[in-house]
């Protein structure tokens, strides 16, 4: 994998079980991502959405229960024939470290197998260097497998989520350019692949945030939607058919190169009108604490004039951008979310939806704009789900079919 490519995780078109043995490992995959999508599912309700037969369901359950990524629920009696027994994700049976390397700070976390947060550090900085950044990821695995103690054989993999070709960026976060450079000549996953039963996964940040919410957020079962993350830059992520499009290049729907209006006749880069370090700038030129910036708790709301200022900017800037996606791609939703408190956040999705309404989209429909469901954490969670669904789940596209829930 090339050190600017940020490694996907590639699914094929079978979309219903088989009942050969070669197809176990699949069989395996599609039984838990059923569970996992359900939270708890009895062997015949997974054999009528796979067309498995329910004996193979049941030896498939069963080696499951006892590698101890299921747990078996109380028996649920019915009027006739055997008791259902529901079967659940172990939260316990595998866990994943994942790793954000942002602009302004740095995100590890553990996370279980149902995609619960059981731990989370963050590192602040003015830009990430390379062998600080590198050492504490390897101390604060080292510190997980402590923790998690006769069950640290059970951590399954690192994901590790950061911008594309950081060093690019040096004057825009005003970091030192020789230090950001030496990001370009390093591999990072073959820096952190010290141990062969801990595989490394790397991808871009936006598009590892879009992976969070397509994975553990998108309560409504959403197979078609532009992610848009607000962070120290702007990108997004996008998913078509229930799958996380990454692109040639893992970079698809960055959406930070998008021209938008600069509001005086001409256009500037989304990222020039939608981003955090654009408001980190405003509030320093305002001689206001820029640490409330690293305060995702605090009160934003007292940067008053300042904070109403980049709403007016970003609001109307994004969309601008969706506009422009949704009309290539044909999408109805558009998910909104950032390393934002709850409040701004809303805010920022309420202007938005006010300015798409400006907008003449007669003989097209127009986009839904929703909330985030995954919050400021999603780039570390995206990163913790790449391992998860590389070694034991299906695309969750491939759940259209199998009992997944369809809605647009």
């Amino acid at each position: 994998m090339a050190k600017d490519e940020p490694g996907t995780t590639a699914t094929g078109p079978v979309q219903r079980g088989t009942n050969q043995a070669g197809m176990r490992a699949f069989n395996e995959r599609l039984v838990l991502s059923l569970v996992r999508r359900h939270r708890a599912l009895a062997k015949s309700a997974i054999a009528g959405m796979t067309g498995l037969s329910v004996q193979t369901v049941s030896v498939i359950m069963r080696q499951l229960e006892a590698d101890d990524l299921l747990l078996r629920g109380e028996p649920q009696r019915g009027k006739v024939g055997q008791p259902r027994v529901p079967m659940s994700i172990n939260p316990e049976g595998a866990f994943f470290v994942g790793v954000k390397i942002g602009r302004r700070s740095l995100q590890i976390m553990l996370v279980d197998f149902e995609g619960g947060v059981r731990h989370s550090v963050t590192h602040g900085y003015d830009f990430p260097k390379t062998r600080e950044s590198l050492d504490q990821v390897r101390s604060q695995v080292a510190e997980y497998a402590a923790m998690l103690g006769p069950k640290a054989d059970r951590l399954a993999g690192l994901g590790l989520a950061m911008p594309s070709r950081i060093w690019e960026w040096a004057d825009e976060i005003g970091a030192d350019q020789a230090e950001l450079a030496r990001w370009a000549d390093i591999d990072i996953a073959a820096e952190l692949a010290l141990d062969p039963a801990l595989p490394v996964y790397v991808q871009d940040d936006a598009t590892a945030a879009c992976g969070a919410e397509l994975a553990f957020g998108n309560p409504n079962g959403l197979m078609d939607f532009l992610h848009v993350h607000v962070g120290a830059f702007i990108g997004g992520g996008i998913v078509l058919n229930g799958a996380l499009h990454t692109g040639r290049t893992g970079k698809a729907a960055a959406l930070w190169p998008l021209p938008v209006s600069d509001g005086h006749g001409g256009t500037v880069p989304l990222l020039d009108r939608a981003s955090l370090i654009l408001l980190e700038r405003r509030v320093l030129a305002a001689g206001l604490p820029v640490e409330l910036l690293h305060d995702l708790s605090g009160d934003w709301e007292s940067l008053g004039d300042v904070l109403e200022a980049w709403l007016d900017g970003a609001g109307p800037a994004i969309a601008q951008a969706v506009v422009a996606a949704a009309s290539v791609l044909e999408l109805g939703t558009v998910v909104v979310d950032g390393a934002l408190p709850d409040p701004v956040r809303d805010r920022l999705v309420a202007r938005v939806r006010d300015e798409l309404e400006r907008y003449d989209m007669r003989g097209f429909e127009r986009p839904e704009v929703r909330t985030g469901t995954v919050g400021p954490d999603a780039r570390a969670i995206g990163g913790a789900s790449l391992p998860l669904f590389d070694r034991y789940l299906v695309d969750p596209g491939t759940l259209a079919v199998s009992g997944g829930r369809q809605a647009s």
